[in-house]
């Protein structure tokens, strides 16, 4: 007969007490019930005597902030049972001054922005500067209801979505932007296969060989002369450079000491090629300068010249010369010093304001003294001696050209930054491409916004795109001292 199994008689089996006898599981969980808030409140006691508040902090900060992680008072503001949520405006602008955006925004109805709306700590070793794209387009996408002016694009999304062409590239009221240099440059023929001066070999040019960081120190110019770049010039940096005041919001300071490239100069890029001679008794050229200072060096050169040579007062025309095939004796003739250099003057400036200087500058119609003072007559007579100038002053009455400014622009994009050390893995022509084109000075060679977008672009393998890679929301150039309140004992947290 099997055995009948009740529930009841089932029951009766089970201990009701075996949650009451210990087993080692229970102790452990018993301890760490018990030790754990010990445990804690030892740990932000330690922190709390230690005046270390990173007990509190919701994260690291930025690299920049670093050095403040101990310091939660010196940002947030300490309030009953702890610190404000975020960090006082006042907080930030006692260590930087951060100078207002466009005055038609601040002064407009739009609320106004608190320093945390763009610069979010407790992210890690961010780059806090570096404010994402979607605070801009908060005011850009929509500057119509901003109450901001026309002269700025009035929906911008991002980078890739609204963003006008460079001001700088787009045509004008009078057609094509151009170029204000007045420096007759050919980029095309500079870039292709070059004879190096009058009667050098062949040379292949490279960008670097002209255009170099602004900062490239004493580097070796291949192209340059150390004399020129050594010696002293009288004319100014405004009428060699177009002035570089930005109308924009330029940052602070250079990220890096190639951000812009420096323009390039006779006497680094141009004087092993255009040689500045200019007569045969002399190897070494006139002065890269002004057309007075030439003047004073030629008649300085020749003087000194002629003080040495006496002999060469006395002129014999090469029987070469003579243009009619008749054998008949040389034609001489006889000058004063001061005649002498007078003719070799003339001749010298024609050479500089008609060829040498003419290649390169713009020069004005000047007319120059007559210089068949120093020729010789097809007859085969001399020319009549001109009188020297008062005071002994050779060619001194004769009137200077008007040599134009060179104007060279230092800035291509004003309303923006852009550093050339971020772009070394990439050769020139590959952002430049009209560079091996452009025939004319008034070509603009910058790359447009095309460019720039095909790497600037969203997703992976591509460029950072955002606004703050280019752009920048402060006005640097009304900043101002800000008095330090910090001292080195309080930022290492020593003598807490």
């Amino acid at each position: 007969m099997a055995r009948t199994r009740t529930t009841k008689a089932v029951a009766q089996r089970i201990d009701l007490n075996y949650f009451k006898r210990p087993t080692p599981f229970k102790r452990a969980k018993l301890w760490l019930a018990s030790l754990a808030p010990v445990i804690a409140l030892v740990w932000i006691g330690g922190h709390f005597l230690g005046r270390d508040n990173r007990v509190y902090s919701s994260g690291q900060l930025s690299e920049a902030h670093a050095v403040l992680e101990r310091q939660c008072a010196a940002c947030h503001v300490q309030q009953a049972g702890g610190f404000s949520a975020t960090a006082a405006d006042s907080a930030c602008l006692a260590c930087h001054d951060g100078p207002q955006h466009h005055p038609e925004v601040t002064a407009s109805s739009a609320p106004k922005q608190a320093c945390t709306d763009c610069h979010r700590e407790h992210h890690g070793r961010i780059n806090l500067a570096a404010a994402i794209t979607r605070n801009c387009a908060e005011c850009h996408a929509d500057l119509a209801t901003a109450g901001v002016g026309a002269k700025f694009a009035k929906r911008i999304q991002s980078f890739g979505d609204g963003h006008p062409e460079f001001a700088v590239l787009r045509a004008t009221a009078n057609g094509s932007a151009r170029d204000p240099g007045t420096i007759k440059l050919n980029h095309a023929l500079h870039l292709k296969a070059i004879r190096r001066g009058p009667n050098g070999p062949m040379v292949q040019l490279d960008c670097r060989d002209c255009h170099r960081p602004s900062l490239s120190g004493d580097s070796h110019w291949e192209y340059g002369d150390k004399n020129y770049a050594a010696a002293m010039v009288s004319y100014t940096a405004g009428q060699e450079f177009e002035p570089g005041g930005s109308r924009g919001l330029p940052t602070k300071r250079p990220w890096s000491d190639r951000q812009l490239m420096a323009p390039p100069k006779f006497a680094n890029a141009c004087a092993g090629c255009h040689l500045l001679t200019f007569d045969k008794r002399f190897d070494e050229g006139v002065p890269h300068d002004n057309p007075e200072i030439i003047r004073a060096y030629l008649v300085k050169k020749f003087g000194d010249y002629i003080a040495v040579h006496p002999a060469e007062l006395r002129e014999v025309q090469d029987p070469q010369r003579s243009l009619t095939g008749r054998v008949q004796s040389p034609a001489g003739r006889t000058v004063s010093a001061s005649q002498w250099v007078a003719e070799r003057v003339a001749v010298s400036e024609e050479l500089m304001w008609h060829k040498t200087c003419a290649q390169c500058h713009a020069i004005s119609a000047t007319p120059l003294q007559d210089v068949k003072i120093a020729r010789w007559e097809v007859a085969g007579r001399p020319a009549s001696p001109a009188p020297a100038s008062s005071g002994g002053a050779a060619g001194s009455e004769a009137k200077l050209p008007a040599i134009a400014a060179a104007r060279t622009k230092l800035q291509w994009l004003p309303h923006a930054r852009f550093d050339h050390d971020a772009h070394t893995g990439f050769s020139c022509t590959s952002c430049h491409q009209n560079a091996r084109r452009s025939t004319e000075t008034a070509d603009i060679l910058i790359p447009g916004i095309a460019v720039c977008q095909t790497c600037h672009a969203p997703g992976a393998g591509h460029a950072e795109s955002g606004c703050s890679e280019c752009h920048t929301y402060h006005d640097w150039a009304k900043r101002k001292e800000v008095k330090p309140t910090f001292t080195m004992p309080e930022l290492r947290g020593a003598g807490q």
